[in-house]
C-alpha cells in the first residue's frame, strides 16, 4: 500500500512539472503583435485660425509599441499612406519609415511630412468648414520577432484608420491617440498551435 502511495504522489508530481514545463514553453512562443496608433497629423494650411494659404503639407507622428515583455521586434520598413475619401480614396502620398528594432515592452515615436499637392485644397477647406474632412491612414509592414537568439519568420502587418480632419488641421478629439486595427487573425495563432503539438507531444512522450 505504501508503495502504491508512493507510486500515486510520484505522479501528481510529475503531472505538476508537467504542467509546469508547458506554461513555460507556451510563454517562450506565444507572441503578441505591435500596437499602432496615430498619435498626431496636422496641416496648417486647414488651420481656420491661422488664416494660412500655401501648399498643403501635413505633419504626422506614429507610435508603434511592443507589448512582449520577453521578445524583441524587428520591423522591416513601415509604409504610411494617406488617402482622401471623398475622391474614392485618392491617395495623398506615402512616406516609408526605414527598418528598426525594439526591444521588450518598448514604444517608438516616428514622424515624417508629406507635401498633399495632388488634393483640392479648396474642396478639403470647404469640407472642414462645414463640419470635418474624411481622411485615412493605413500602415504597412513586416516584422521578425527575437525570441532569445531566434528570430522567427516574417509576419505582415497592415492596419488603418479613418481620420476625421476639423478645421484646426488635425484629426477630431486630438488629445487621444487613433489606434490602427486589422481584422485579420492573431498572429500569435501559430505560435499557439506550435506549443500545443510540443505540449501534448512532451506529455504522452513523459507519461507513457
Amino acid at each position: 500500500m505504501a508503495k502504491k502511495s508512493v507510486s500515486i504522489c510520484s505522479s501528481c508530481s510529475s503531472l505538476i512539472t508537467l504542467g509546469f514545463s508547458g506554461f513555460f514553453i507556451w510563454l517562450a512562443l506565444k507572441v503578441s503583435k505591435p500596437k499602432c496608433s496615430l498619435q498626431k497629423f496636422y496641416i496648417p494650411s486647414l488651420n481656420q485660425t491661422l488664416n494660412a494659404t500655401g501648399n498643403a503639407t501635413f505633419f504626422f507622428q506614429i507610435k508603434l509599441q511592443n507589448p512582449n515583455r520577453l521578445k524583441g521586434i524587428y520591423y522591416d520598413a513601415v509604409n504610411v499612406t494617406f488617402l482622401y475619401r471623398p475622391t474614392n480614396n485618392q491617395s495623398v502620398g506615402t512616406f516609408s519609415i526605414p527598418g528598426f528594432y525594439q526591444g521588450h515592452r518598448k514604444k517608438a515615436l516616428k514622424g515624417g511630412q508629406l507635401n498633399a499637392s495632388g488634393i483640392d485644397r479648396e474642396a478639403v477647406f470647404r469640407e472642414v468648414s462645414n463640419g470635418s474632412a474624411v481622411f485615412r491612414v493605413d500602415l504597412a509592414t513586416a516584422v521578425r520577432y527575437k525570441i532569445l537568439a531566434w528570430k522567427t519568420k516574417r509576419h505582415r502587418i497592415t492596419v488603418g484608420a479613418d481620420l476625421n480632419i476639423s478645421d484646426q488641421g488635425t484629426f477630431i478629439n486630438s488629445d487621444k491617440d487613433i489606434r490602427l486595427t486589422s481584422n485579420s487573425a492573431k498572429i500569435g495563432n501559430n505560435f499557439g498551435k506550435i506549443s500545443n503539438f510540443i505540449i501534448v507531444n512532451f506529455s504522452f512522450f513523459y507519461l507513457f
